[in-house]
Protein backbone atom coordinates (compact mmCIF):
# COMPACT_ATOMS: atom_id res chain seq x y z
CA UNK A 1 0.00 0.00 0.00
CA UNK A 2 0.84 3.05 -0.96
CA UNK A 3 0.57 6.51 1.08
CA UNK A 4 -0.87 9.65 -0.67
CA UNK A 5 -1.36 13.12 0.55
CA UNK A 6 -4.46 15.93 -1.06
CA UNK A 7 -3.49 19.59 -1.76
CA UNK A 8 -5.78 22.01 -3.28
CA UNK A 9 -4.56 24.94 -4.63
CA UNK A 10 -6.41 28.13 -5.21
CA UNK A 11 -5.03 31.40 -6.67
CA UNK A 12 -2.14 32.01 -4.28
CA UNK A 13 -3.78 29.86 -1.45
CA UNK A 14 -1.94 26.01 -1.08
CA UNK A 15 -3.00 23.65 1.25
CA UNK A 16 -1.66 20.00 2.01
CA UNK A 17 -3.21 17.75 4.26
CA UNK A 18 -0.82 16.05 7.23
CA UNK A 19 -3.27 13.03 7.05
CA UNK A 20 -1.79 10.66 4.59
CA UNK A 21 -4.32 8.26 2.81
CA UNK A 22 -3.25 4.96 1.94
CA UNK A 23 -4.12 2.73 -1.38
CA UNK A 24 -3.22 -0.20 -3.35
CA UNK A 25 -2.57 1.18 -6.84
CA UNK A 26 -2.18 4.65 -8.17
CA UNK A 27 -5.58 3.56 -9.77
CA UNK A 28 -7.19 3.57 -6.64
CA UNK A 29 -5.94 6.85 -5.63
CA UNK A 30 -6.81 8.42 -8.42
CA UNK A 31 -10.96 6.85 -8.20
CA UNK A 32 -10.57 8.25 -4.46
CA UNK A 33 -9.41 11.89 -6.11
CA UNK A 34 -12.21 11.97 -8.72
CA UNK A 35 -15.01 11.18 -6.18
CA UNK A 36 -13.70 14.48 -3.54
CA UNK A 37 -13.02 16.16 -6.45
CA UNK A 38 -16.66 15.56 -7.61
CA UNK A 39 -18.45 16.95 -4.39
CA UNK A 40 -16.40 20.23 -4.07
CA UNK A 41 -16.42 21.35 -7.47
CA UNK A 42 -19.98 22.56 -7.43
CA UNK A 43 -19.64 25.09 -4.59
CA UNK A 44 -16.14 25.87 -6.01
CA UNK A 45 -17.06 26.54 -9.69
CA UNK A 46 -20.06 28.97 -8.52
CA UNK A 47 -17.55 31.41 -6.09
CA UNK A 48 -14.69 31.28 -9.09
CA UNK A 49 -13.56 34.47 -10.54
CA UNK A 50 -12.66 35.04 -14.15
CA UNK A 51 -9.02 34.20 -15.23
CA UNK A 52 -8.80 31.93 -11.99
CA UNK A 53 -7.58 28.31 -11.60
CA UNK A 54 -8.25 25.87 -8.93
CA UNK A 55 -6.20 23.14 -8.37
CA UNK A 56 -6.10 19.27 -6.18
CA UNK A 57 -2.91 17.44 -6.55
CA UNK A 58 -2.88 14.01 -5.04
CA UNK A 59 0.88 14.20 -3.36
CA UNK A 60 3.03 10.60 -3.05
CA UNK A 61 4.90 9.92 0.42
CA UNK A 62 7.51 12.77 -0.75
CA UNK A 63 5.20 15.02 -1.04
CA UNK A 64 5.50 15.10 -4.77
CA UNK A 65 2.82 15.66 -6.88
CA UNK A 66 1.53 12.22 -9.11
CA UNK A 67 -1.93 13.08 -10.12
CA UNK A 68 -3.69 16.53 -10.98
CA UNK A 69 -6.99 17.72 -11.50
CA UNK A 70 -7.65 21.50 -12.51
CA UNK A 71 -10.55 23.81 -13.02
CA UNK A 72 -9.92 27.10 -14.84
CA UNK A 73 -11.84 29.89 -15.53
CA UNK A 74 -10.13 31.91 -18.67
CA UNK A 75 -11.34 34.57 -20.36
CA UNK A 76 -10.54 34.00 -24.45
CA UNK A 77 -8.82 36.68 -25.83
Amino acid sequence: MSLYFFRISNGRYSGASDLGSEFESREAAWADMTKVCANLLGGISRSMKQNAEWRMEMLDEAKKPVLRIRLVAETPG
